[in-house]
């Protein structure tokens, strides 16, 4: 396990920490950096929801970003959707804003 406790959501009865999902992702050659949050989900509880900026003339789609955890990680740490960014919100400080990821 990692990630921090009030980050982790419940999805289908499996804990699931969204940083492991966002380091995955991060370390793929042609992410910039990625964030993942937990969405609400009328079947599981929560789904993860990916945000990824890809690196300049990178040919990456959702589908491949999905098999890439898919690869590494259990199942269901996949996340439902992965939205491509140019740029993650960031307050002052250079933290990424979830709370403005939940609103896209």
């Amino acid at each position: 396990m990692s990630g921090r406790d009030d980050e982790m959501i419940v999805s289908g009865g499996e804990n699931v920490f969204p940083a492991e999902v966002e380091d995955l992702i991060s370390g793929h050659p042609d992410v910039v950096e990625a964030a993942a949050i937990g969405v609400d989900d009328k079947e599981f509880g929560a789904r993860l929801r990916a945000f990824v900026v890809k690196k300049p003339g990178a040919d990456l789609d959702e589908d491949t970003i999905k098999q890439y955890v898919r690869d590494h990680l259990a199942r269901y740490k996949v996340p439902r959707e992965v939205i491509f960014l140019d740029e993650l919100p960031r307050n002052p400080t250079g933290k990424v804003l979830k709370r403005e990821l939940r609103k896209l």
